[in-house]
């Protein structure tokens, strides 16, 4: 992706959706300006480039995700991203479910509401990852992603309780991803891959598989 995506248009072009996605997309838009209003969502200065910023940066993860994936879990989602992002990329064709997790009971308020007028069929977990009760409530899933959550010393073993054989990790990285892969790789055998991002020439996405714990000595 060369060009930065300015608006609906550019990301239309960029991500071939349809123009119900776009209108769901342009209310989100709306809904987080007004949110932010109230609560602290995203970094005020990004507002104004919300569709490269958060929209396409979390569009592009669906590229990596298996086309038979039918559950999806985006750990926390903050203001949506990249969860509800791609859950509207998704909604058309309807074969995956995405579930939301976000343990701050403000944010995960904003986003029943983007749900609701959205009319987005996700669920909403306002609970911490790591309880046994959250880990009961979603199971297994077929992917799992991240945006900003945590370095993946903490991540993997945040997400690996939700990994099924098949399952596969996206997490959008900057430009310590080598770094931080072996940082991981220290306490987590797992297969990694990066990728190159398409809105950020540093980012990187950390395409993360079969996690397993390390025993010590």
């Amino acid at each position: 992706m060369s060009d930065r995506i300015l608006g609906p248009n550019d990301f239309a072009r960029a991500f071939n959706v349809s123009r119900g996605t776009l209108d769901r997309l342009e209310s989100y838009s709306r809904l987080l300006t007004q949110w932010q209003a109230k609560i602290n969502l995203v970094a005020p200065g990004t507002l104004a480039e919300v569709w490269h910023r958060h929209f396409a940066d979390s569009a592009q993860l669906v590229r990596f995700a298996p086309v038979e994936a039918k559950t999806w879990l985006d750990l926390g989602s903050g203001a949506g991203f990249p969860g509800l992002v791609v859950a509207a990329l998704l909604a058309e064709k309807g074969q995956c479910r995405v579930t939301l997790c976000e343990s701050d009971t403000r944010k995960a308020a904003f986003l029943a509401d983007v749900k609701r007028k959205l009319g987005l069929a996700v669920d909403i977990i306002p609970a911490r990852i790591e309880t046994d009760s959250t880990h009961v409530s979603v199971g297994r899933v077929d992917v799992v992603s991240a945006r900003a959550l945590a370095p993946l010393q903490r991540l993997v073993p945040l997400a690996a309780p939700f990994f099924h054989e098949k399952t596969v990790g996206l997490f959008s990285k900057g430009r310590e991803a080598e770094k931080e892969i072996a940082e991981a790789a220290t306490t987590w055998q797992f297969e990694a891959e990066l990728m190159p991002s398409l809105t950020d020439r540093e980012g990187r996405i950390a395409v993360i598989r079969k996690p397993v714990a390390k025993r010590g000595d």
